[in-house]
């Protein structure tokens, strides 16, 4: 069965528990890792997981807490050795700027540096973003403060399906997005424009008709995000986790 490992669960803020929100797909294929807002390699050596076999990465924006790892994690392969290709997915917007950003740091210039390429993802619903034997990868737009992308990402082999909204407000496209899934995990940094509320989350769960929610990407500096799990519930009458660093979920 496929597993996500939730490599980061905090907002923009991170501490001292809590990386930034990013985490990594794990089936018999190779791992795909959503988001890179600090070199997940670390942690990937910690789970015993071959980082030399991650091909692929896929980037919802381009803010800090979710590109910024980026190149570090590209010089800390470099540096390894590493001579696997690697392929980032995203917006235009984004992909563009991590091509000037990464030539800001002259990668050019790295010697017997591997072949890396961006990939461009369609602004639109049901956009497809990669296949491989595990997964089949599709993304929306959702509204947040620059273009974004929601994933929705379906188990090729159980037809289950776990729908990533990413950083948003509610709005329509994410009751396409994660319309009947299995686990929705669902931003809750807080009501106000570009992010939601954990009790907006459960209503959004409760609307397109979730099975389970799980609350992500959420505010933990000086904060105790346990309350959000009940303000949840308040909305949405199904299982609801607080997502924490290092969490693994089976679907």
């Amino acid at each position: 069965m496929a597993r996500i490992l939730i490599l980061g669960t905090a907002a923009a803020v991170r501490d001292a528990n809590h990386e930034n929100t990013h985490f990594v797909l794990i089936g018999d294929d190779r791992p795909i890792l959503v988001d890179c807002g600090s070199n997940p390699l670390g942690k990937f050596q910690f789970e015993g997981i071959d980082d030399d076999r991650l091909q692929d990465v896929i980037l919802t924006h381009f803010h800090p807490d979710h590109v910024s790892g980026v190149p570090n994690m590209l010089m800390h392969m470099w540096q390894l050795g590493r001579q696997a290709p690697l392929r980032f997915y995203g917006l235009h917007h984004c992909m563009n700027r991590m091509e000037d950003m990464m030539v800001s740091f002259s990668w050019q210039e790295w010697p017997n540096f591997f072949p890396v390429t961006f990939n461009r993802v369609s602004e639109r619903y049901n956009a497809p973003v990669m296949e491989n034997d595990d997964f089949k990868i599709t993304a929306w737009p959702v509204q947040h403060f620059i273009p974004t992308v929601g994933l929705r990402i379906e188990n090729k082999k159980t037809g289950k399906v776990l729908a990533y909204t990413c950083d948003t407000q509610p709005t329509a496209s994410l009751y396409d997005l994660a319309k009947d899934a299995d686990l929705l995990i669902h931003e809750s940094a807080g009501e106000g424009f570009g992010h939601s509320s954990a009790r907006q989350a459960g209503e959004t769960a409760t609307r397109v008709g979730a099975k389970a929610l799980y609350l992500i990407h959420y505010w933990v500096w000086n904060t105790d995000p346990t309350p959000l799990v009940a303000e949840a519930k308040q909305t949405f009458d199904g299982p609801v986790t607080l997502c924490q660093d290092y969490d693994v979920y089976e679907f």
